[in-house]
């Protein structure tokens, strides 16, 4: 390739880059926009087989989680069998610097180890799948299994950076910064297997996916 034709790469890939930086900031300075939906109050409380209970989280945990909405529900069954916790957060804005906190920052901090980390597959009633965080904790004798993921613009999204990255991409093409973090845990009981915490925690997460649509924008 001759010089003036690097040249001119190099010069477009730079105009390509300014390009990019002026849209996203221009972005920044517009009134942002917000996407359609319900708010997570509404979120059912009855999900088939499962009746939830709601919680509120304390002052201390709102300061640290920033400016969002916030849905902490505690879902069972019949007994025997062990309840599911939901807990979804969406930041209609992510300028001000209130951000998705990733589980494996938080639970740490509250007295919990990882014993196994990696991912696990999901998929909708329509076949379409999606990969998500599959996070094994403990504390003392106690094991709880998480199911967690980055939710926005009808994409589910396993990994933090992805996560950031698609963040500026939505910013520069729809002026919008929303987001949320949908964690599903369950416990393992003391005398249970894994496979048994596992085939329940993701038959409760794959029968919310499509319902989570409604309470975070696709569009």
């Amino acid at each position: 390739m001759s010089n003036p034709a690097k040249i001119w790469l190099r010069f477009a890939a730079v105009a390509a880059m300014l390009l990019g930086v002026a849209l996203f900031l221009e972005a920044h300075r517009q009134p942002e926009p917000a996407g359609t939906r319900r708010p997570l109050e509404e979120f059912p409380m009855v999900l088939g087989d499962w009746t939830g209970k709601a919680f509120q989280l304390d002052s201390a945990v709102l300061k640290v989680l920033g400016a969002g909405e916030f849905m902490v529900r505690l879902y069972r069954q019949p007994l025997p069998i062990p309840p599911v916790d939901l807990f979804i957060a969406y930041f209609p804005s992510q300028r001000a610097g209130d951000t998705m906190h990733s589980p494996q920052n938080c639970l740490p901090g509250a007295g919990w180890s990882p014993l196994a980390r990696g991912y696990r597959q999901l998929s909708y009633p329509d076949g379409r799948r999606v990969v998500v965080n599959r996070y094994l904790i403990g504390k003392g004798l106690d094991r709880d299994l998480v199911l967690y993921w980055y939710q926005s613009h009808g994409r589910v999204v396993a990994s933090e950076y992805w996560a950031k990255i698609y963040l500026v991409a939505d910013s520069i093409r729809t002026g919008r910064s929303d987001g949320s973090l949908v964690r599903v845990t369950t416990p393992v009981g003391r005398s249970e297997d894994i496979q048994s915490a596992e085939t329940r925690v993701v038959g409760f997460a794959e029968g919310i996916l499509p319902t989570l649509n409604n309470y975070i924008p696709e569009d």
